[in-house]
């Protein structure tokens, strides 16, 4: 089947935008691929600029995409032309922008932070709010755990790693390196990261087997910038990159996806040269100051790393290395068990399916991604979680269900941290 390639075009030049959007009409689309060159016309158009919400390269598996009013027209006609299964799940995404925003700022007045003792689970936390949240861990168990500045933003917000321990004073153990909020709209990473911090230190007892032969370094808030200013209001809600700018075209585009930026066949297929794009790898490997301090940690780390995870949203995935190519990693039975573990121990707690594999083979390729780098930096396993949808726009739960969704992804990680202390 060919594409209609002039219609590609049209569709592709509305999709590529330089500033935030206003997002009411847009639709929220669910499409169906049943053939392969299904598959391929809904990738291209994807890693070309359109702005997939979740993507499966797998045939009869969903994928969801933001429709513009004025994309509307020629998006249908593709569907039409092509004979796409598609259905609207969101008819205005902006209305439900606006509703989730107007609850937050609720939750906010009912549920003020100090900055001291423990998070709820009932809303979302911005930078200052989780860099506070663990400066008091620190304080509060000295012990066991260690703050430490590992960098600063493009816009100077502090990166800090926090480091969890059993305090058995034991040097050189293996370490579990974990991250969360790549993107800056998955608002649900963050969330689900302070959750693993609070369960390995306030809920130490119940996990102290998990610290008997690792030490757990976690980085909470890899794109402080993004995610700050995705949580500014209605029109920037969508939010993916980085906010360093870069003039393209007469224009100023923002940021880059730090998910493209690694130095490990980095602006392969998958990712953008264009500065404007959701997935713009970035005018140089590394060009962005958070994806240099990801991969400085994990160099200095490696030696004794024995899992990189990564938490993203959304699309029910356990997704190991590669992703550059179909290939697979010589110990790839490894990392297929350890994802493997993780995906059941979900099921069978939750009823909740995740699929697992190589980035690739089951969900799409994107070179430059941090969990390559972390498997070629040295790293035993490396895997990202793409936690599950819900909600009205998908990335996030609404807040009534925020603890619903940390304790389902806690229940994953713990089953894999568990299979590695078999394995390794």
């Amino acid at each position: 089947m060919k594409f209609s390639l002039g219609l590609l075009v049209l569709l592709l030049g509305a999709a590529l935008v330089a500033a935030d959007r206003d997002y009411e009409g847009y639709r929220i689309y669910e499409v169906i691929p049943s053939t392969i060159d299904q598959a391929k016309l809904l990738h291209q158009l994807s890693f070309e600029g359109f702005d997939f919400l979740s993507e499966s390269r797998l045939l009869g598996h969903p994928s969801q995409v933001i429709v513009s009013p004025e994309q509307l027209e020629q998006f249908q006609q593709l569907l039409e032309a092509h004979q796409i299964d598609s259905s609207v799940v969101n008819s205005n995404l902006g209305a439900s922008i606006a509703e989730e925003f107007a609850q937050r700022q609720m939750q906010r007045l009912l549920s003020p932070i100090t900055g001291k003792g423990r998070l709820s689970n009932e809303r979302y936390y911005n930078h200052e709010e989780i860099i506070n949240y663990i400066d008091d861990l620190a304080k509060r168990y000295p012990h066991r755990v260690y703050v430490k500045t590992v960098g600063w933003s493009y816009e100077k917000r502090v990166l800090k790693t926090i480091t969890i321990t059993n305090g058995d004073g034991k040097a050189g153990k293996k370490v579990i390196f974990l991250d969360g909020g790549f993107h800056a709209r998955e608002w649900i990473s963050p969330a689900a990261v302070l959750y693993v911090i609070d369960q390995l230190v306030e809920q130490f007892e119940q996990n102290a087997h998990l610290l008997q032969d690792y030490d757990w370094v976690i980085l909470p808030l890899v794109n402080a910038d993004g995610y700050e200013h995705s949580q500014t209001g209605t029109l920037a809600r969508m939010w993916r990159k980085t906010r360093q700018p870069y003039n393209y075209a007469g224009q100023t585009c923002y940021g880059a996806d730090p998910n493209r930026n690694f130095a490990f066949h980095w602006n392969e297929e998958g990712a953008s040269s264009n500065p404007c794009s959701d997935t713009y790898a970035g005018p140089t490997a590394f060009s962005e100051p958070e994806t240099i301090v990801v991969r400085d940690l994990m160099h200095s780390l490696a030696d004794r790393g024995i899992m990189y995870l990564t938490i993203h949203s959304y699309g029910n995935y356990l997704l190991y290395p590669w992703g550059w190519t179909s290939d697979l990693p010589d110990n790839w039975e490894d990392l297929d068990a350890v994802a493997r573990t993780g995906a059941e121990a979900i099921e069978n707690a939750t009823g909740t399916v995740y699929t697992y594999g190589s980035s690739t083979n089951v969900l799409y390729i994107a070179a430059g991604a941090s969990d390559d780098y972390g498997y070629y930096a040295g790293f035993n396993v490396s895997i990202t979680m793409e936690l599950t949808g819900a909600g009205s726009i998908g990335f996030n739960p609404p807040v009534t269900r925020i603890d619903e969704f940390v304790t389902e992804t806690w229940i994953g990680i713990r089953a894999m941290a568990e299979k590695l202390l078999e394995m390794y």
